[in-house]
C-alpha cells in the first residue's frame, strides 16, 4: 500500500532520525494535522528540544522497541546501514518508507506546489517565499530547512492551496516532488558521491525540472544551471538575473556594509525598490527569486517589499548571538566552498576588526573532495579553527581529517571538542573581533558555548 493511502487511515508516524532538517518540518506539519508523532535521534540539539516542545516523544537512543505501535515509519537517507532501528523497521512488517516518499506524498495535496532546489540558497529563498506569502494572507504551507523566526519553525501548516518545499538534491530526494513551478538557484560540485559524477547531478537537476507543471524558473547568469533547463519548453521557462532581458532581475544595485537595495524588474518594468536586511550579495540572488516565485503565485510587488526588509534571515544563516566586550558572535550553515567565500565576504564588508573562521567540516567525501578548496577560502579568515570532521551518514574510507585541511592554512589551529574551542576564542579575541562559526553539523553548539563564555567574562 502507498504512503498517501496509508495517510488516510493511519494516525501513529514514527521517524528515525527525527531531528534532521528535512525530517523535522514533516513531523511539525503531521503533529499540527493531528497525527500521533513519535521519533528517534542519536543526536540532541535545537530541532530535538523544538520538537519535545511540542509534544513529540523522542528518543535519543535509536533501538528497536522504539517503533513498537507505529503505523507507518519513515526514515531519513543520512541513516548508516546496519543501524539497529531501521533494520528492526523492516523486517517488522510495519510500512517503512524513505523520508522522500512521505514529503512527495503530502506535497500533492496543495494546488500550487512552489519547489526551490540548487546547490546553494535553498532554505534562505524558501524561507523568503514563505514570509512573503504569509504577509501576503496566502497562508502557505511549507517545508524548509532552517526555522523560520516569522513562525519559530521548519514546517508550516497553512490554510491555503500553496506548498513551498525546499527540494534538495541529495541521494535524488527532490526527483520525489512534483512541482507546479521549479525553482533551480545554482548548480554546483556538491554531492558528487551520490551521483559519481558532476555530469549525472546536472541531469538529475534535468529531471527536476521536467517535472514542473507550470514554470520552471531558473538563474539565468549560471551556465550548469541553464544547461538543466535547455529541454524544457520555452513557454514553461521563466529566466532571473542581473538583466533586464531575464523575467525578473535586480537593477540599480547599492551596496551600505554588506547590506543590498536594488530595484525589481520584471523584463523592463520596474516593480518596486528592495532594501533587505540580510547581508551579503549572494542575498541579491536569493531575493530575486523568492520575489519571483511570489509574484509568479499570487503575491504583490507591496507584498515583497514589506517581507523581504523585515526578513532578518532563517536559523543559522549568519544568525547573530551577540555581542560581548565589543565582540560579535555570528553562527553560519555554509559548507560548501562557495557558500564559505560568500559568507567571509559579506562578513569582510562589515568593518570587523579581524574575522574568526570556527570552521568544522561535514563529511568525509566532501573535505576530501574540495580539499584545497576548503584551504583557499578559509584564508579570507584573519584567523582560522577547525573541528574534527563530522562524518554523519559516511563511515572515513578516504582516510581524510581536518588536521590534513589545518596543515594547508597558515596559523590554522585544530582543536578537538566544542568547550575548548570556547575557551580557546575567549582567550584570544578582542573587542572589535567577528567570531563567525561555520558548518551545517552541530557547530551551533560551539557558538552558543561561545556566546555563554564571552558574556561570563565581560558581565
Amino acid at each position: 500500500m502507498d504512503i498517501d493511502t496509508l495517510l488516510k487511515t493511519k494516525k501513529h508516524v514514527h521517524f528515525i532520525g527525527i531531528g534532521g532538517a528535512g525530517m523535522c518540518p514533516l513531523a511539525e506539519i503531521l503533529h499540527s494535522k493531528g497525527y500521533y508523532v513519535t521519533g528517534s535521534d542519536n543526536n540532541s540539539g535545537d530541532t530535538v528540544d523544538r520538537l519535545t516542545g511540542m509534544g513529540i516523544e523522542v528518543s535519543l537512543r535509536q533501538r528497536p522497541e522504539n517503533i513498537n505501535g507505529a503505523d507507518i515509519i519513515v526514515y531519513t537517507a543520512a541513516i548508516l546501514p546496519g543501524n539497529p532501528e531501521l533494520e528492526a523497521a523492516r523486517s517488522s512488517g510495519i510500512p517503512t518508507f524513505e523520508r522522500s516518499k512521505l514529503f512527495g506524498a503530502m506535497t500533492k495535496h496543495y494546488a500550487n506546489r512552489i519547489c526551490v532546489s540548487g546547490t546553494h540558497g535553498k532554505t534562505t529563498v524558501t524561507a523568503m517565499i514563505a514570509q512573503i506569502m504569509i504577509g501576503a494572507g496566502l497562508s502557505p504551507s511549507a517545508v524548509i530547512g532552517g526555522k523560520l523566526p516569522l513562525t519559530g519553525t521548519n514546517g508550516i501548516d497553512g490554510k491555503g492551496d500553496a506548498m513551498i518545499c525546499e527540494a534538495c538534491e541529495f541521494a535524488g530526494t527532490f526527483l520525489e516532488l512534483s512541482p507546479t513551478l521549479a525553482l533551480i538557484l545554482n548548480i554546483d560540485r556538491d554531492h558528487i558521491e551520490c551521483y559519481g559524477s558532476f555530469e549525472n547531478l546536472i541531469e538529475a537537476f534535468a529531471s527536476f525540472a521536467a517535472l514542473a507543471e507550470n514554470k520552471v524558473l531558473y538563474f539565468q547568469p549560471d551556465e550548469y544551471t541553464r544547461q538543466a533547463v535547455r529541454s524544457v519548453p520555452a513557454r514553461k521557462r521563466l529566466s532571473f538575473g542581473f538583466d533586464t532581458g531575464c523575467g525578473y532581475s535586480a537593477g540599480n544595485i547599492a551596496l551600505e556594509r554588506a547590506f543590498a537595495s536594488f530595484d525589481l524588474y520584471r523584463r523592463d518594468a520596474k516593480l518596486c525598490r528592495l532594501r533587505l536586511a540580510v547581508p551579503g550579495e549572494h542575498n541579491i540572488q536569493n531575493a530575486v527569486a523568492a520575489a519571483a516565485a511570489s509574484l509568479e503565485s499570487g503575491a504583490t510587488a507591496d507584498d515583497c517589499v514589506k517581507a523581504l526588509e523585515a526578513f532578518k534571515g532563517a536559523a543559522r544563516r549568519f544568525e547573530t548571538h551577540g555581542e560581548f566586550g565589543g565582540i560579535t558572535v555570528v553562527d553560519d550553515y555554509a559548507h560548501h566552498p562557495r557558500e564559505l567565500r560568500v559568507t567571509l565576504q559579506a562578513a569582510k564588508l562589515m568593518n570587523f576588526r579581524r574575522i574568526w573562521a570556527v570552521f568544522q567540516p561535514f563529511t568525509f567525501s566532501r573535505t576530501y573532495t574540495l580539499m584545497n578548496d576548503f584551504a583557499d577560502v578559509l584564508q579570507m579568515a584573519d584567523r582560522c579553527v577547525l573541528t574534527p570532521i563530522m562524518g554523519s551518514r559516511e563511515i572515513n574510507t578516504y582516510g581524510v581529517s581536518s588536521g590534513q585541511l589545518a596543515e594547508k592554512i597558515p596559523g590554522c589551529v585544530l582543536i578537538d571538542d566544542f568547550d575548548a574551542v570556547a575557551q580557546y576564542i575567549s582567550d584570544n579575541t578582542e573587542a572589535g573581533d567577528l567570531v563567525l562559526t561555520l558548518g551545517c553539523g552541530d557547530i551551533y553548539k560551539a557558538a552558543k558555548k561561545i556566546a555563554c563564555m564571552l558574556q561570563a567574562k565581560y558581565a
